[in-house]
């Protein structure tokens, strides 16, 4: 037997767009020569021409970064302050291990229009459609039209999303870790904005996210390569970064295959 990996994982970059302006991250270079500074601070008076082919030191990259750039998980602190009708929320250093590391299972919501809105009979559809019945603890993927939008300038704004509806059937099933390729789990801010701005009603914001109210669960975001995952048949691996006490943790989600 072999196995297979399938990274589904964006990159960190300064040049791609994946967040809106004011969340994008900062990553500085620095080469083998540029950091002698540092040599220099635990072995004074070593110079370049003293390491090995004359190349330097390390190279370094200094990074600025909000938990929520690239490819991460969410912890339902980061939704509220309190999970399963009232539970401290847990952060992201506290979510259970074994969540990260289940059966995954593929939904295939790419033909959806941006903005749209998925609702649970959406997802019992499509589970119908691929012959899948939910265990718990199994990982669900959403697969939008932002899949394949990493880097359009509009990216944050395509895509459907998950509400309120759909994030409890999942939840309500024993799910305590999903995912999508889109920029959130909820639909774009930009279409959610119209709607509440017609209706006034203001519970429209974030619906999928505050579902975490009454089911405590964790998303992935900013997910990659979905496209060439089958329905179901696969691992999925998302441990986070240990942060104390944070909102999320940066993630290199894989799938496994079993070959």
């Amino acid at each position: 037997m072999t196995r297979r990996f399938v990274d589904l994982s964006i990159y960190l970059e300064n040049d791609v767009i994946t967040d809106p302006p004011f969340l994008r991250p900062k990553i500085e270079y620095q080469k083998h020569g540029e950091t002698m500074p540092e040599l220099g601070f635990f072995f004074p008076g070593v110079k370049a021409e003293d390491t090995p082919d004359n190349a330097g030191f390390a190279a370094v990259e200094n990074v600025t970064l909000t938990t929520h750039n690239g490819t991460h998980l969410d912890a339902p602190w980061h939704f509220h302050p309190t999970m399963n009708g009232g539970e401290r929320a847990i952060t992201i250093d506290e979510v259970p291990l074994e969540w990260c590391f289940q059966p995954g299972v593929k939904l295939d919501f790419t033909k959806l229009p941006d903005g749209y809105v998925v609702t649970a009979q959406d997802v019992e559809d499509e589970l119908k459609r691929i012959g899948h019945e939910l265990k718990p603890l199994e990982i669900v993927l959403v697969n939008t039209a932002a899949g394949k939008a990493v880097g359009d300038p509009n990216y944050v704004s395509i895509g459907c999303g998950m509400g309120y509806e759909a994030t409890m059937y999942l939840t309500s099933r024993g799910v305590r870790v999903t995912g999508t390729d889109a920029w959130s789990w909820d639909a774009p801010f930009v279409h959610t904005a119209e709607k509440v701005k017609e209706t006034g009603d203001t519970s429209l914001i974030w619906e999928g996210h505050k579902a975490g109210r009454d089911i405590g669960y964790c998303h992935l975001e900013k997910l990659h390569n979905l496209e060439v995952l089958p329905p179901n048949g696969f691992t999925v691996s998302c441990f986070p970064h240990k942060i104390r006490g944070a909102s999320a943790g940066w993630t290199r989600a894989v799938a496994i295959f079993e070959d």
